[in-house]
């Protein structure tokens, strides 16, 4: 029986609010005045970078994973667990792991692991949209989790107009192969798919290993610390691949230091 794959779907577009206001004082992040030309494309990462998923939404999303797997695969609560642990860690997506091993429909699993209601669980930083609309350049949100509850997260929060384009785990598929964060591969088809050089896009993101990965893609980097983040390691300092540390969204419009240039 052959392999399900997804189709090869371009992002989701996503009418903005309005033009990107500049910092105050028409600066950027790196001192120049704003242009198209010079203002940084934004590559936001989803849980735990623009909302607290550790405050409840994680504990919904393994108790879904887990039943998914357990409805799926007709396991045991124990297995099923243990083999969405397992397939995580080592593919960055339990789902990746399910469709290379199992042959399973992974729009059916997406909507089963995912279908709680985020409404009472979302918890964000203080006036987020103004952050976001204040940061000068594009932004596209970039997260391994799925494009419905992205949507739904994003539309909570009322910033779903800030971002231009959708990437949710649905369209990280490219030259047949499914191949979500911490792909280099994916994050390069990104830039292109976007018309973006590397050096004008930022990644910020939670996830430590995928700001290595981005280095490597020639991004540059900011790190949104939370204590709660599986994979944030360096709690302590700052890796050589990440130019700038912060603890929240709004971190970013405080100047304090600058980015490094790649």
């Amino acid at each position: 029986m052959p392999r399900l794959r997804f189709p090869q779907h371009p992002p989701v577009r996503s009418r903005r609010a309005g033009v990107h206001r500049p910092l105050r004082g028409g600066h950027t992040l790196s001192g120049a005045t704003p242009t198209a030309r010079q203002s940084p494309v934004w590559l936001f990462d989803l849980d735990n970078t623009l909302h607290d998923t550790s405050h409840k939404i994680f504990r919904e999303i393994n108790i879904g994973m887990t039943a998914a797997v357990m409805e799926t695969l007709e396991l045991d609560e124990a297995t099923a667990s243990e083999l969405r642990t397992r397939y995580y860690r080592r593919y960055g997506a339990t789902l990746l792991g399910l469709v290379r091993h199992h042959n399973i429909d992974p729009h059916a699993f997406l909507q089963r692991s995912h279908a709680f209601d985020i409404a009472p669980l979302v918890k964000a930083e203080r006036g987020l949209r103004d952050k976001l609309n204040r940061l000068p350049g594009r932004k596209v949100l970039f997260t391994n989790a799925p494009l419905h509850y992205a949507r739904a997260v994003l539309k909570h929060l009322g910033i779903l107009r800030c971002f231009d384009h959708l990437w949710g785990i649905e369209q990280m598929q490219f030259l047949g192969r499914f191949r979500p964060k911490p792909s280099v591969a994916l994050m390069r088809h990104i830039l292109a798919h976007e018309g973006v050089h590397p050096r004008r896009a930022v990644l910020v993101e939670d996830t430590v290993e995928n700001l290595r990965s981005a280095r490597k893609a020639g991004l540059r980097t900011v790190h949104v610390f939370h204590p709660g983040s599986p994979f944030g390691r360096f709690k302590n300092g700052r890796p050589h691949f990440v130019d700038l540390r912060v603890n929240c969204i709004g971190d970013l419009l405080l100047q304090k230091r600058p980015l490094r240039s790649v």
